[in-house]
């Protein structure tokens, strides 16, 4: 694989991701406000897009409610800075078993197993401009967890976003999951070129190594547009990584904590690190006008609504 850099680089913030990571540092956001100047904040610092997950605003504990998501939307729209509004839609697939010899019947706790049209209802409400789409099942972190997203799923939450005009960020944790990703682009249920984040490292996913990273970013079409990232203290590296395998790159306090040893960080500084990084390499960190129109995206006025 040659080295083709990448000189136009765009950021994706992911501020507050679902992980259990609202205790373990002050700085992850909670309620729709901290969350949402995070975001803007984030901006500022020179992310193109917010990735956003909400949470309940008193236990920190990730949540699909929509007025959540609509009041993280307003917020970030009625402000004076702009950003590309990416949200997930990967929540609604968490199925916990009950056990390696009883996985019947599934835990209560932990599982939370809906169908495509809840799982998409907040992003038919609030319209961002992106939102994700996890293009796989696996086994994710530890015990009896699995993360579910069926083929019948994807197809249809797939097609609902290309009706809705949200353009999908495939979010790859392996190479099959781009594998499946090309034949929604080829029967039709997703338009080209699509949007790809590469998601490194995550267990039980695409493992942390150079050689893996490159097979999958070698999986991805010449003409789609992709993102990396991984976790925790090899997040800056991807940065590089990315860049230098000719991609664009992701932080936040979703997937890493930490600045440097002993001191947390904030999504305003990862950002900011990121952008010293890239501009060190020879970079240019484009904004969310030169994304929309890199994705051939659409900005939402603030009071844009539709229905699925």
């Amino acid at each position: 694989m040659p080295l083709a850099p990448n000189r136009e680089v765009f950021i994706t913030c992911a501020v507050t991701g679902s992980g259990a990571t609202q205790d373990r540092s002050p700085h992850v956001p909670r309620s729709p406000e901290q969350i949402a100047t995070a975001a803007i904040e984030a901006a500022q610092a020179g992310a193109a897009i917010v990735h956003c997950h909400v949470r309940d605003p008193e236990s920190g504990r990730p949540s699909r409610d929509p007025a959540l998501y609509r009041e993280v939307t307003e917020r970030i729209r009625d402000s004076a800075t702009d950003v590309v509004l990416n949200l997930t839609a990967g929540m609604g697939g968490d199925l916990v078993l009950g056990g390696t010899e009883t996985p019947l019947p599934l835990r209560a706790e932990g599982t939370d197993m809906v169908g495509a049209t809840e799982r998409m209802v907040h992003v038919a409400d609030c319209l961002p401009e992106i939102c994700t789409l996890d293009c796989g099942t696996m086994n994710f972190a530890e015990a009896d967890y699995v993360m579910t997203n069926t083929p019948g799923m994807l197809r249809a939450m797939g097609a609902m976003m290309t009706r809705l005009g949200v353009k999908p960020e495939i979010e790859a944790f392996d190479t099959g999951h781009l594998w499946f990703a090309r034949q929604l682009v080829e029967e039709g249920t997703l338009d080209a070129p699509a949007l790809v984040q590469l998601c490194m490292g995550v267990p039980w996913g695409a493992p942390n190594d150079l050689n893996t990273f490159l097979a999958m970013v070698n999986n991805v079409p010449a003409d789609w547009h992709w993102s990396a990232f991984s976790l925790g203290r090899n997040q800056m590296d991807y940065v590089a990584a990315a860049v230098l395998a000719g991609g664009n790159v992701r932080v936040g306090l979703e997937d890493n904590l930490w600045l440097a040893r002993g001191q947390m960080a904030t999504n305003a500084q990862l950002v900011e690190r990121a952008v010293t990084l890239i501009e060190t390499m020879g970079g240019h960190v484009v904004g969310p006008a030169e994304v929309r129109a890199r994705l051939g995206l659409t900005k939402r006025a603030p009071a844009a609504r539709s229905a699925a």
